[in-house]
């Protein structure tokens, strides 16, 4: 595997190494030791099978202390636009995020430490699966609105309409929750 940081601090882009015949492919999605030894200690808890059709936007998730999450994403049908928010008060890059193709054919998977909000765009059908460090508790459960130009997420330009769930688009902005603290 190759582990590769991305543009903020803590982000990890994972490269699983493929072994490939004429049956088709094999690949390791997780090794424990293998990620410790490359910065990705926390222990995981829970995995999480989420299926989206086209245009389906699932807004910038988090969850509060003490029930922080990191995660580890992979998709294993079809493709999604996935992306971190840095929350972590006093890094120099609060308020940004970075944002990675993630798809069943390139098998990238994306680490995202606790103190970052998550989403994604689904490009395709898609079917995405992630671990967790942590069980969701849904009353420290926090969000920010998709479009917030605060945080000016360019999500990809689609030939279909945005799905939003009603839960999401009422999301509060980052400066509503964070104050303009950047």
């Amino acid at each position: 595997m190759i582990f590769t940081p991305a543009e903020i601090e803590g982000l990890i882009v994972v490269d699983p190494r493929l072994f490939e015949d004429e049956r088709g492919y094999f690949y390791e999605s997780y090794r424990k030791q293998i990620f410790e030894k490359n910065g990705i200690q926390p222990e995981f808890v829970q995995d999480n099978h989420v299926k989206s059709q086209k245009g389906v936007i699932r807004a910038l998730h988090f969850q509060k202390e003490p029930y922080g999450q990191a995660k580890l994403i992979r998709v294993i049908k079809g493709s999604i636009y996935d992306v971190a928010v840095d929350l972590r008060a006093g890094s120099p890059t609060f308020g940004q995020y970075a944002g990675i193709h993630l798809s069943a054919e390139n098998h990238k998977m994306f680490y995202i430490p606790e103190g970052f909000a998550h989403g994604y765009c689904s490009l395709e059908d898609s079917e995405v699966l992630y671990k967790v460090s942590g069980i969701y508790a849904p009353e420290y459960e926090g969000g920010i609105v998709w479009n917030d130009p605060a945080v000016g997420v360019k999500w990809p330009e689609l030939d279909v309409d945005y799905i939003i769930s009603a839960k999401d688009q009422k999301l509060l902005g980052f400066k509503q929750l964070f104050g303009d603290k950047r």
